[in-house]
């Protein structure tokens, strides 16, 4: 019998070691990898006609005219869904771009393409996401020499849906 209490006793302790260990790895890689975005990545970016401050101000007239059409119409549920949803509706894009620019009296149109770029590391509230070579919805208001705004439609890191990125770890035992 005590025989009996000593190997239930060993492996209690062993269980609890064993637990133990992966809820200590789990902070550690969890908190190491939350804010680190490293998967596939469909970006925007919108580069306006010039520095010129009128240019700079339709330029955030057009990306909330954008940001509003893609929230509503396109389907972000993967990568692939994205990238072909938006591929297929760049003439859309392109339309709700000149329209907005047209609204506010400017006449040098836009152009929505899909392409593949260099980006630097960049931060989208809580979440980094690397420099590298990335997928991306580029739309060229007028000669597009200008400063420009950034931003993820997948995963959708700037249209007010929730997007967390967690290690293996923190989905397991979170």
């Amino acid at each position: 019998m005590e025989r009996i209490l000593q190997i239930i006793k060993k492996s209690v302790c062993v269980l609890l070691s064993v637990a133990i260990f992966f809820c200590v790895s789990s902070i550690f890689l969890g908190c190491k990898d939350n804010n680190t975005y490293d998967g596939e990545l469909l970006r925007l970016h919108i580069r306006a006609n010039s520095n010129d401050k009128a240019d700079q101000a339709v330029k955030l007239k057009v990306r909330d005219a954008v940001n509003a059409y893609i929230t509503d119409n396109v389907k972000k549920s993967t990568f692939d869904e994205a990238y072909r949803d938006i591929g297929e509706r760049l003439d859309i894009i392109s339309a709700v771009a000149d329209r907005t620019l047209r609204a506010y009296g400017y006449t040098y149109g836009a152009k929505a393409r899909l392409s593949y770029e260099y980006f630097p590391s960049r931060m989208y509230h809580d979440v980094t996401v690397p420099e590298g070579m990335y997928d991306a919805l580029i739309i060229e208001l007028g000669s597009g020499k200008g400063d420009n705004w950034w931003c993820v439609i997948y995963p959708p890191l700037c249209y007010g849906e929730d997007f967390k990125y967690k290690s293996i770890f923190a989905e397991l035992f979170g």
